[in-house]
């Protein structure tokens, strides 16, 4: 069981990780495919799970909550099957940690909240976390997010700060922060994280780790509840490398009766972009989507990408303006009626006190929003897609930064450093596919003077998730970038 002592985690059992052993240096298909032959157990991957959050968590502060015996039990009815001569599944014996804004049998699903803290244990799996457990993953605990999964540095009330293995004063990014450092410090190889600004994208590349945020409806967000923001968050499989979050989409990708905006099932297996890995042969490159200014070492960095695809053969042709004006407003109109639907209820409570205060400005804010107000927010997702329609029409994809600044330091509570200047939005490229539902990657492309990983963005039109997926890979082979975060140190042992 989990022991919680104000933002410390502390499991008694600790597991017995394995020296010499890295998750961050084995595919999640090669451990799999050791587990489906026998060359290893379940069990073995999940107790050395459990030792590296034991010995790193501590200070990388990625964990909220572990079960050791559920992720014991279940990683030992993977092995008898294996034992049975059954298979367990494409993803056997995989441990898998899970963001703590979607449900875990067994576990609270906070949301990052004090106010959700006490709430009963989920009795089922989510839709993404059910389907990753049937192909054979064990889920060995939830992982920390931002309250609400609403900003891009997670950081909350309840659990604290987690922290960035790259370098430990810098941030993680968010809101799927938790999940991506667990993954780059080597404690787990798989997790689950949403996108519903750019949470997918920007912790992945902040923790040097690929990332792909599959079109809306690929994933379904289904279940008991209407989803928390409706039209804007996509869920999807987190992990180090294209090829593993492939892998785990494959499994995962088709539709559910539950989810009104889920998709058809693609007729053949994803599996296949990784046997075809290749670019488009024009492409568009758009440094500042015309209304963001960017950091002139990110570019830099960026640049990189641009000389790798033109090894590659790729055209690349650079576009000034995108978008004719920055639509954080429209997006933070719906981010905000959202959140209020979900805080409606706590604004007239003690525990309203508790909330961070940007997030409780936000949902004030949202109480004078109109009806009308809102569905002008929806009418700019329809332009927005329409200036991209515009673009695709000459062009296969689109290449931006991922981010207008580096992941910052702390003590910055949040804010970047565009150019010198603090800057609170200095995650200005991603949320606009985000209303568009456009299937958009992150592939790192080296590390700032800091040492901290920043990359680029490849957005596809809509449900061209293969085009972005292919072209993914084929970046991620041509640049190379391959390094494993410095810290924790004890990751070395």
């Amino acid at each position: 069981m989990v022991v919680v002592v104000e933002t410390t985690i502390v499991w008694p059992g600790g597991g017995q990780y394995r020296p010499g052993m890295d998750f961050r240096e084995l595919s999640v298909v090669e451990l799999a495919g050791q587990v489906r032959r026998g060359d290893v157990s379940a069990r073995a991957l999940v107790e050395h799970a459990l030792g590296r959050i034991a010995l790193d968590n501590p200070t990388v502060n990625a964990f909220v909550a572990v079960d050791e015996a559920r992720a014991r039990r279940d990683a030992d009815a993977v092995d008898a099957m294996v034992a049975r001569g059954e298979d367990p599944g494409p993803l056997a014996g995989v441990p898998l940690a899970v963001k703590d804004t979607e449900d875990a049998a067994g576990y609270v699903t906070t949301q990052g909240s004090v106010a959700f803290a006490s709430r009963p244990a989920a009795t089922e799996d989510s839709i993404l976390v059910s389907r990753l457990v049937a192909a054979g993953c064990v889920v060995v605990g939830k992982t920390n997010t931002p309250e609400l999964a609403w900003k891009a540095d997670t950081v909350n009330n309840l659990f604290g700060r987690t922290r960035n293995p790259w370098n430990l004063e810098h941030s993680v990014g968010g809101s799927s922060g938790g999940s991506a450092a667990a993954i780059a410090a080597g404690m787990v190889p798989l997790a689950t994280g949403s996108d519903g600004g750019g949470s997918l994208r920007i912790p992945s590349m902040a923790a040097g780790l690929s990332s792909m945020k599959p079109s809306l409806g690929r994933v379904p967000a289904g279940g008991s509840h209407a989803p928390d923001w409706h039209h804007l968050s996509t869920k999807g499989p987190m992990a180090r490398r294209m090829s593993d979050i492939v892998a785990a989409l494959d499994v995962v990708v088709g539709p559910d009766p539950t989810d009104l905006r889920s998709l058809p099932r693609p007729e053949a297996s994803w599996l296949g972009v990784l046997d075809e890995p290749a670019m488009p042969s024009r492409v568009a490159w758009s440094p500042t989507l015309g209304y963001a200014e960017v950091d002139a070492e990110v570019l830099r960095v960026c640049e990189r990408a641009l000389s790798a695809m033109s090894d590659l053969g790729v055209e690349i042709v650079e576009i000034d303006t995108v978008f004719d004006h920055d639509p954080m407003n429209q997006w933070l109109t719906l981010c905000g009626v959202y959140n209020l639907r979900t805080y409606e209820d706590l604004r007239s409570t003690p525990a309203w006190a508790d909330v961070d205060p940007v997030l409780g400005m936000i949902i004030d804010g949202a109480t004078t929003v109109n009806p009308a107000d809102a569905v002008r927010a929806e009418d700019e997702c329809h332009e927005l897609n329409l200036q991209l329609v515009e673009l695709f029409h000459k062009v296969r994809l689109l290449v931006t930064p991922v981010t207008a600044a580096a992941p910052p330091p702390e003590a910055l509570n949040g804010s970047g450093l565009i150019n010198g200047k603090e800057d609170i939005n200095w995650v200005k490229m991603t949320y606009p596919f985000n209303m568009t539902r456009s299937p958009a990657a992150s592939v790192v492309t080296g590390l700032t003077d800091a040492g901290v990983p920043v990359g680029v963005q490849l957005v596809g039109p809509q449900h061209a998730d293969l085009v972005v997926m292919r072209s993914a890979v084929a970046l991620e082979n041509a640049l190379g970038f391959d390094a494993l975060a410095p810290y924790p140190a004890s990751s070395a042992s």
